[in-house]
């Protein structure tokens, strides 16, 4: 099958690699329709090789028709229509069953202390091999693919893989009270589908910051308030949230940023200093004493009112990240954070994925590709160009 592979930092490609196979009774063998391309996959584009291996499989966030299950699966069979949630969870242990999936304690990594295994994301995570391939195997086959009606197209469900959960997972946690206000920095995937999602749950006042001029048009388009960051200095954009919140900031905060914020530029030398280290001393560094580019966090923190909440969707990787403390404890600050946990959201978002489409997911891709462009696309999103919010491949 081809499948979209990573060779080092900066080069990926669509290579034919063997089908893969049913190992256990209950694995399921799905024929990919639709894969997305997350901001996540641009860490390990840019930052996270030393965990990867030339050959590793790329993408968490497929759906696609169940080709062939294992003989104890019961819950689907083949021709069924399933979305599979970047996070592999059993189901049935205590941690998902407390509605915490990326917790699972049967794919948890032990070797690196992580959480639940994901699909094409390195060793930290199982080197699982992931999603943009024409075939996936998904183990778990009773209970993780979520099964999805037939019709009508796959931009209305590949968003359940990760996007929506992840974005609704934000909301929840950033607890925005009644009526409340929210601003979202970064309004990638995760963040412009977070400012739908406050607005849907009844947020009175939605604020959007980033620095792409598309992407402020986009959210802007629905409604929210936004501010290019380009457009301030200092504490500037602080002043500006503050006048559009009585001047007092936003209830809640999220950030959609992590890891790879812009305007960090000692951290951002510390990372790259890494990709010029071997793997296994680079890999050693950044789990012991990474940092990582923190000016968003810092920028939360700053905006958020006294007594609100902040919510971390963005992905974090440092091992020693200096956060303030003193500020975060003197304004009362909430911090939550994590990876989504997919099914515990999943009854909640599906009954919004209907032809009325409150949150806009028909319309939501900006890009639909053939897997042969991956390459380009990849180079394309994390430069930000031809307005590339969410891109879709379709093997």
């Amino acid at each position: 099958m081809k499948a979209l592979v990573w060779h080092d930092r900066g080069d990926v490609r669509v290579d034919t690699v063997p089908d893969p196979s049913i190992r256990d009774r209950t694995d399921v063998i799905i024929k990919v329709t639709t894969s997305g391309l997350c901001g996540s996959d641009l860490h390990l584009y840019e930052v996270l090789g030393p965990f990867l291996d030339a050959g590793d499989i790329l993408g968490h966030e497929p759906m696609g028709i169940v080709q062939e299950v294992g003989s104890e699966v019961r819950n689907v069979r083949p021709g069924d229509r399933v979305v599979v949630p970047f996070n592999i969870s059993c189901g049935t242990c205590f941690m998902c069953k407390q509605g915490l999936q990326s917790q699972c304690e049967t794919t948890q990594v032990h070797e690196y202390g992580s959480g639940a295994s994901l699909f094409g994301y390195t060793k930290l995570y199982g080197q699982v091999p992931g999603g943009q391939a024409e075939y996936l195997r998904v183990p778990f086959g009773n209970t993780l693919p979520i099964a999805v009606p037939p019709e009508p197209q796959d931009d209305r469900f590949v968003y359940l893989s990760d996007v929506l959960p992840t974005a609704w997972q934000a909301v929840e946690y950033a607890a925005i009270p009644p009526g409340g206000s929210v601003a979202v920095l970064g309004l990638g995937p995760i963040g412009d589908m977070s400012t739908r999602i406050a607005a849907h749950r009844g947020a009175g006042k939605v604020i959007g910051i980033d620095l792409v001029p598309e992407r402020l048009d986009r959210v802007g388009a629905r409604g929210a308030h936004t501010l290019n960051l380009e457009e301030y200095d200092g504490d500037a954009i602080v002043e500006a949230v503050r006048d559009l919140t009585g001047g007092r900031g936003p209830d809640s905060v999220i950030d959609a940023v992590g890891m790879e914020a812009h305007g960090a530029t000692a951290a951002k030398a510390a990372q790259q200093l890494t990709t010029l280290l071997p793997d296994r001393l680079a890999a050693r560094i950044m789990r012991r004493v990474g940092v990582d580019r923190l000016s968003a966090l810092h920028l939360a923190i700053s905006l958020v009112r006294r007594g609100g909440t902040i919510s971390v969707s963005g992905v974090y990787g440092g091992m020693t990240d200096p956060l303030p403390l003193l500020t975060m404890f003197d304004k009362q600050i909430q911090l939550r954070m994590g990876q989504a946990n997919v099914w515990r959201w999943v009854d909640d978002i599906l009954p919004l994925l209907t032809d009325a489409d409150p949150l806009g997911v028909d319309t939501f891709a900006t890009h639909h590709l053939p897997l042969d462009r991956a390459p380009d696309a990849y180079a394309m999103f994390q430069k930000k160009q031809d307005g590339a919010v969410k891109v879709l491949f379709n093997p």
